[in-house]
């Protein structure tokens, strides 16, 4: 791995953003949240995705500049069509709306259409539970997940996120997709020449599979295969509940904005899919004190770890604790990065910034 200074990387991505055309909120925005996504060890959201954002925006899938249009807006909803805007930055600030929102009026949701990429989840998720809330952050994706019995992909990784706060300012934060696995860990392994592992995937015929390259290739061009619902193939690991889950956000994010959902969401060559989010924001104080239900939370937490591991692990974790640690260490060692990555971001760093990204020691 190649370690990077934490604030450097978010200069040099900052930079590239705003090289190409977006303001400076959004390219500050798009920037801090894709090395969020590294720095907790998220690599298949970080800066990997940073090419993909250059032909975005270089060939208008990404828009800098729009404002969204509201379609819908009560004191405790807001819908919106995001105009193709930079879905890191369009997400940021809607969340803030309904964050805003649920402080005056208890809670508050939003589903927005017309949208891009939004990096991890749990970001916005989090944003919320650092208000006293319960956060909630989904996006749909381009179409590579597999229902049930099926051989061609209907839904995407379609990821939920639930953030909730608890004592001495830590965070449970479940960010999960909804397929065994995301579409980035798939790009990861192509891009490394590794097979994968057996149980995430099946082929045109809807049999497992482990050739990365292959898979992608034919989820690009809707030949058949894909991603397994989360559970796995079949009925016997519940596959059909991951499926159901995929659903729902499709639901959340696309069915209620009016937006693309299922087929109709598809990634080109270049460039990621436009797609829909669904926020939202609820404030503990509807239910109890904040103080005390923070307090019950941090014993929950505290429990969890206190669980005898199995044999051969070392800890048991909550959802979160494995990201928020790695973050932590990631202000002290830097970012990782693998090699490949890191001379493909320099590649990026010389054709628009006429330099090379800059690694520790």
């Amino acid at each position: 791995m190649v370690y990077i200074d934490r604030n450097g990387l978010t200069d040099f991505c900052r930079q590239v953003f705003r090289t190409i055309g977006l303001s400076e909120i959004e390219a500050d925005d798009s920037a801090k949240i894709l090395v969020d996504a590294d720095a907790r060890g998220i690599a298949s959201h970080g800066v990997s995705r940073l090419q993909r954002y250059v032909y975005g925006i270089q060939e208008g899938v990404m828009v800098s500049g729009v404002k969204p249009t509201v379609l819908r807006e009560t004191p405790i909803s807001y819908v919106l069509d995001g105009n193709g805007a930079m879905g890191l930055s369009l997400s940021r600030t809607t969340m803030d709306t309904v964050i805003s929102k649920a402080k005056e009026h208890g809670v508050c949701f939003s589903s927005v259409r017309n949208s891009n990429h939004f990096g991890i989840a749990g970001f916005y998720a989090e944003m919320a539970a650092r208000h006293d809330m319960i956060g909630i952050g989904m996006t749909n994706t381009a179409a590579m997940g597999v229902p049930t019995f099926a051989r061609d992909p209907y839904f995407g990784t379609n990821p939920i996120a639930v953030a909730v706060p608890a004592s001495n300012g830590r965070i449970f934060c479940l960010d999960m997709a909804t397929t065994v696995v995301t579409r980035g860990k798939i790009e990861i392994h192509a891009r490394e020449g590794k097979d994968i592992p057996s149980g995430w995937a099946v082929d045109t015929t809807g049999h497992g599979t482990n050739d990365p390259v292959r898979l992608i290739e034919d989820m690009l061009y809707l030949r058949g295969g894909g991603l397994m619902p989360l559970g796995g193939e079949g009925e016997m690991l519940s596959g059909y509940k991951g499926y159901g889950l995929a659903t729902v956000v499709d639901i959340m994010t696309a069915l209620l904005s009016g937006g693309p959902f299922g087929r109709d969401v598809m990634d080109s060559e270049n460039t990621s899919a436009r797609v829909c989010h669904f926020f939202g924001a609820i404030q503990l104080d509807l239910f109890r004190d904040p103080e005390a239900f923070k307090a019950d939370m941090g014993r929950m937490l505290d429990e969890l770890n206190a669980l005898r591991p199995a044999e051969g692990c070392e800890r048991v974790y909550y959802a979160g604790q494995k990201e928020h640690e790695a973050e932590e260490r990631s202000w002290k060692c830097g970012v990782p990065v693998t090699e490949k990555l890191y001379d493909e971001l320099c590649g990026i760093g010389l054709q628009i910034l006429g330099r090379k990204l800059e690694r520790l020691q």
